[in-house]
This record gives C-alpha cells, sequence and structure tokens, in this order.
C-alpha cells in the first residue's frame, strides 16, 4: 500500500513537490519519489508489502513506440494469473511485484485494465507522447483516490491534504459542503470531496485526463440477474468465493496478521487465515481491541447483546494464534481524536475512529498487513436494517433516521441556504433509482436490492474511508476479504430468502462457512465493533464541548446553534447520530471533531 498524487499542467517547483510528499509519508514510509514530464508530475510513497526490490514507483516502461508511467496505491490479487496472460502475450518481467504487472497490463490492455484486475486499487498511468493521464479506482471503494481541477489543470491524490499543499488551493466550504458534514456526515455523497471544488473517484470508475479535461465513467457496477441455483449450490458457491478471497489474500513479502473480534465476519477471516499460514509452517498473529473495566461498564443492548471477550478467547484457543490486545481508556481516545480528524481529512465516526487509529498503531507493531471483516453485513445483509421491517420500509436512509434533528441544528444562515430534508431525500431517491432490478421483482426483493446498493454506495464507503485511513497512519495495509467484487456481484443476485436463511442475519454466510468455526462462534448474534462504554468517556467529551461553548469565536457555531450543541449535551436522541454506534457520547464527539476540523484546517467559509 502507497500513496499517490499528480500535478497536471500546473507548475511543479520542488519546494510543490517536497510539501506534497511531506502529507504522503505516513502512507507511504519505507520510500518515496516523483517522475517530472512534460505536463506532469508524478509522486508516490511506498509501503513495502511485495517485491521490496523490484516494486519502486514512478515506474516506467516503454513500449510500442510510447512511454508509460505509473502510480499506484493497492494490492493485485490475481498477479499470477495477468502475469501468465501477458507473458503469453511477449511481457518479460523484472521482478514479481504486481506494480509491474499492472503496468504491462495497462500498456497491453487500456483502460480495460480495470475490469481485468481482482484487487484493491487506485492508479494513474502517463502516456508521454499523447500527453494524457488515465487515473481508475478499484469496484468497491477501498483504495481512495481525490482530484480537483484547478486553475486549467489537474490535482490528484490519494488524501487530501495533499492536494490542499498546492499553493493556489485554499480549503473552502460551501453550503453544500456543510449539508454534507451537518446532514450526512460522517457519510458522503459518491464523489464528494467536502471541500470546494475537490471530488473523489467514484467505486468502479476510470478514465482520461486529456487537454484540460476529465471524463470518468464507470467500468463497473451490480446488475441483477435471474438466480437459478438451489440453495445447498448456492451455499457451496458462497464457500468457495469467500475462502478463495481470503486465501488470495494472504499473499505478503511482510508478516500479515487478522482483526478478531470474536464476530462471524473476523473470525472466518481468522479461521480461514490459520489453516493457510499453519500449511506454510507458520502461526497466525490476532489482534483485539478492548476498554478498560469494559467488564464493569458493558450494558447490553438491542445493538450489541454481548461483549466480545469470551468469543475472542474461544477462537484464540480454537485456532492457536499468537493473540494480541489493545486495551484502551477513556483518556486514550480524547488523546487521538485530533490525529483522527487529519487522519481522515474530516470529521469521522468519532471514538470508533480514534480507538482504530490507536488499535492499528499498536497492530503495527507486530504485522504490516492485516485482514480485516468489513463489508460482509453490507453483502449478506448482516445490518438491523436489513431485517427490521419497520426500519426497512421507512423513507430514507436505514442508518440516519434524524434528519428532522439535525436540520433544526443548523445556524440561521445556513437553513436560509438549504432545503435540508429535500436535500438528504434526493441522494436518498437518486441511489435507489439506480438499483439494478429486474422486470417482475416482487416488493420485497426490489427493496432488499435497493437496501443493498443504499448501504454499498454509503454505509460501507463510510466504513472504508474509516478503515483505510486510520490504519494507513500507521502505515498499516488492510485488506478486506468480502469486498472481493466476485462475492458482491454473486450475492447481489441471491434471492434474500436464502441470505435470511433461518431467519438469522447473514444466515446463508453461516450456512455456508459451519465448518470453520465452534458452534457458540458461528451463531452468536450479531454484534458491531465494540466502544467503550465507561461514564468517564463521556464526561470528557461533555467537559471538551462545553469549552467550546464558553469560546465566544469557536468557529463551529458558524455551522451549528450554541443552543442546538447545549441540547446535545443535556438530552438523549431516540435515534443514533449515525448507525449502531454514534450515540450521544459520539455525537458530542463529532461535533468536537467539526470544531477541530475549521480549526486546525482553516476552513473559510463561502456561503
Amino acid at each position: 500500500m502507497c500513496a499517490i498524487a499528480g500535478i497536471l499542467d500546473l507548475s511543479a517547483k520542488d519546494d510543490v513537490i517536497r510539501r506534497m510528499l511531506k502529507t504522503m509519508h505516513r502512507r507511504g514510509p519505507d520510500a518515496s519519489g516523483f517522475a517530472r514530464k512534460e505536463g506532469c508530475a508524478l509522486l508516490h510513497a511506498r509501503l513495502v508489502v511485495i517485491d521490496p526490490a523490484g516494486g519502486n514507483q514512478p515506474m516506467e516502461l516503454t513500449w510500442g513506440g510510447e512511454r508509460y508511467t505509473l502510480v499506484y496505491n493497492g494490492e493485485l490479487y490475481n498477479t499470477p494469473e495477468l502475469r501468465r496472460e501477458l507473458t503469453v502475450l511477449g511481457h518479460h518481467f523484472v521482478g514479481h511485484s504486481d506494480t509491474e504487472v499492472l503496468l504491462h497490463g495497462y500498456v497491453q490492455w487500456g483502460q480495460k485494465v480495470a475490469e481485468k484486475c481482482n484487487g484493491i486499487f487506485a492508479f494513474a498511468v502517463w502516456e508521454e507522447k499523447a500527453r494524457r493521464l488515465f487515473l481508475a479506482r478499484d469496484r468497491m471503494g477501498v483504495k481512495p483516490l481525490f482530484y480537483k481541477l484547478h486553475e486549467g489543470g489537474l490535482l490528484f491524490s490519494s488524501e487530501i491534504k495533499t492536494i490542499l499543499q498546492y499553493p493556489t488551493v485554499r480549503p473552502e466550504l460551501t453550503a453544500e459542503g456543510a449539508a454534507e458534514l451537518l446532514l450526512l456526515g460522517p457519510g458522503r455523497t459518491p464523489g464528494c470531496g467536502i471541500f470546494r471544488g475537490v471530488q473523489e473517484v467514484k467505486p468502479g470508475y476510470c478514465g482520461y485526463y486529456c487537454q484540460g479535461r476529465l471524463e470518468l465513467k464507470p467500468y463497473w457496477s451490480l446488475k441483477d440477474r435471474e438466480h437459478t441455483q438451489s440453495f445447498e449450490e448456492t451455499a457451496e458457491q458462497v464457500r468457495y468465493l469467500v475462502t478463495d478471497a481470503i486465501r488470495r489474500q494472504t499473499v505478503s513479502d511482510v508478516p500479515i496478521g487478522t482483526f478478531l473480534s470474536g464476530g462471524l465476519d473476523s473470525s472466518l477471516i481468522s479461521a480461514v487465515c490459520a489453516k493457510e499460514m499453519e500449511s506454510r509452517g507458520q502461526r497466525l498473529a490476532t489482534f483485539s481491541v478492548d476498554y478498560v473495566d469494559n467488564d464493569k461498564y458493558f450494558v447490553p443492548n438491542k445493538f450489541q447483546p454481548n461483549s466480545d471477550g469470551y468469543y475472542i478467547r474461544l477462537m484464540q484457543d480454537a485456532l492457536g494464534t499468537d493473540h494480541h490486545w489493545c486495551v484502551l481508556s477513556p483518556e486514550d481516545l480524547m488523546e487521538v481524536l485530533e490525529d483522527a480528524t487529519y487522519a481522515r481529512d474530516l470529521p469521522g465516526m468519532a471514538d470508533v475512529d480514534f480507538s482504530l487509529l490507536a488499535f492499528c498503531k499498536e497492530i503495527k507493531q507486530h504485522v504490516t498487513v492485516a485482514l480485516s471483516g468489513e463489508c460482509a453485513d453490507e453483502i449478506f445483509g448482516g445490518y438491523p436494517w436489513y431485517r427490521d421491517p419497520q426500519v426497512r420500509d421507512l423513507d430514507g436512509f436505514p442508518w440516519a433516521q434524524n434528519t428532522a434533528q439535525r436540520c433544526a441544528m443548523l445556524s440561521t444562515d445556513l437553513q436560509k441556504k438549504i432545503d435540508g430534508q429535500d436535500y438528504v431525500r434526493q441522494r436518498y431517491l437518486d441511489t435507489c433509482r439506480q438499483s439494478d432490478i429486474l422486470p417482475g421483482t416482487s416488493p420485497l426483493e426490489r427493496r432488499m436490492k435497493e437496501m443493498v446498493n443504499l448501504n454499498q454506495q454509503w454505509f460501507m464507503q463510510t466504513l472504508l474511508d474509516r478503515k483505510d485511513r486510520m490504519s494507513m497512519y500507521s502505515a498499516l495495509e488492510v485488506r478486506v476479504p468480502f469486498c472481493d467484487h466476485r462475492i458482491a456481484e454473486y450475492l447481489y443476485g441471491v434471492p434474500w430468502e436464502f441470505k435470511d436463511r433461518g431467519g438469522r442475519e447473514k444466515g446463508l454466510l453461516r450456512y455456508a462457512m459451519a465448518q470453520w468455526l465452534p458452534e457458540e462462534v458461528l451463531w452468536r448474534k450479531k454484534s458491531p465493533y465494540p466502544k467503550t462504554f465507561d461514564p468517564k468517556y463521556l464526561e470528557l467529551v461533555s467537559g471538551r464541548l462545553q469549552d467550546v461553548l464558553t469560546d465566544k469565536n469557536a468557529p463551529l457555531f458558524s455551522l451549528i446553534s450554541r443552543q442546538a450543541t447545549e441540547s446535545v449535551l443535556t438530552e438523549d436522541s431516540p435515534w443514533p447520530w449515525y448507525g449502531q454506534l454514534m450515540r450521544k457520547p459520539q455525537t458530542i464527539a463529532y461535533l468536537l471533531q467539526i470544531d477541530q476540523w475549521l480549526r486546525n484546517y482553516q476552513v473559510a467559509l463561502c456561503f
């Protein structure tokens, strides 16, 4: 994993390149470099995972009279197949990196190379003679790629902070950007970069920049199809796809491990990885996060019926892993609030981000690559809002049924400029309309396919943002096997009746993978990422927000009314702020993030 950036048709002086590379160092601490061409400068910072000697970037190749230069962030999991295919077509390779295979693949197939790749990636290729740049992002949106059309040129990068280092780019926030933060945040409209003029290449998109114009088009999306297989045949296919995806992602020239929460998804990944590592004569390292006195303060609820510790130890014993605990205090969480905001470049999921940032820092002490269970819930239908008809059938994003509350919090200026209800509703309806659904589909199946698209384009992207930024801040590469596009493609056409086997969340996945897990873990009720229940944390974030309220110049109040801020401290909302985890303490922390973000990024308001 790495960081990439580029400057097209703009001045690219040495001091500008140095400043931009400095912001990329955390993602790529092992090496950095740049290639300056006429009209183009490409920047790269490398985290070495595959082929330390042969994978340096920017990587260049001359072929058919054209000179190609590549910068790439990601991992390809079908590299051997692509290398064999390219070798037959006359290509020769110096090393064994996926970077070299990707560059030869682009030379051979052009923009079609994105369709041939199984992996997580964001990359750019400069064609020197044609004077054009190709950009592509992976299908599921695991790896980030931001850009800004600026003063007749183009800036692009893995993270927004790199673009903001360009001398004439100002961190500006429009009314629409404020609406994203306050009405949809920590989610974002697909393609929106919040800052004025900053956009993100959407998942599954690619295209060319040439002569001042950027044209991006989708090369992949979920397509509905008739499902003709029996349940047993479906389970068999799921078993193959899941195990194959996990095994492919254990390829590494550096130590690897897995996140282990004791839940279904991380336990499955750990079980398959442990078996694969054992076949190589190695022992798998597993990692879990917990909180000081969690056994004392944990309170079961609808979303989190039990804590993780018992199930983690069960899996640790069953697999015989080299297990590591990271135990955090409320003070630990508060300590990294600003770091987590900087890592994401935006306010995020509050202490759900903070804890992951601290957790990843600990994991990095032991391994450079870790596998994690994100995205199984979106694909297999694991979230409560998939299975609760009252929530599922509500009009609007199921994980944020609080638009009226959010609208009421806006400052007077913003309320005059934004119709909050319409802003949110239109984005919800647009996503539903984009869902590919076969004619004659039943109302239930139609709604479930809309739910998959809503979750994949919105909620899943928030979690992938979180996992990428919090992990790469410590130069830890995290792979997400359930994001293999083959799994998403196949499951989209599988009927809800199969996915809901036995009336259980992810029933199909449980049935298909039953042989891999102890019964208690296999049938454990879904439990989300663990958070602290320590009242000290609520006390700490509340005290910090009280300090903000006493600051008459606090930038937070240019976006949110003081009265609404005070009510967050004194009242409990009937709905979480976002998803299952962002309740009162996390909502307070989110407001603190907004205030810190406005201060530290010196955001100029343009409304």
